[in-house]
């Protein structure tokens, strides 16, 4: 829907001045902060990015040996997920902070 705002804009030649909202985790600061955060929270994304990749892979291993269900392999997913977004947003607090 934005996308299609956008545009609409574009075409009318207002495009320029509109400002959009943040993405979560961001659209929970200040507008002021939005940017900065926005750049930090793709930064931890890119650090955290070879052990997620790590653990599917090792995930995907277990499965094709028949070591887990893929009722385990979602659940395990889901887990890691969970737990990696909370690490991840609780640096991006901290980092936040100290801006």
């Amino acid at each position: 829907m934005k996308a299609v705002i956008a545009l609409a804009a574009m075409l009318l030649g207002m495009g320029e001045g509109l400002v959009w909202a943040a993405d979560p985790p961001c659209d929970k600061f200040p507008t002021a902060k939005q940017p900065r955060c926005a750049e930090i929270w793709k930064g931890l994304n890119n650090e955290d990015g070879p052990a997620i990749a790590q653990f599917g892979l090792d995930q995907q291993k277990r499965r094709d040996e028949g070591k887990i269900t893929a009722q385990q392999h979602l659940a395990e997913n889901m887990q890691f997920i969970k737990q990696s977004t909370e690490k991840r947003l609780q640096r991006l607090k901290e980092r936040m902070a100290r801006e």
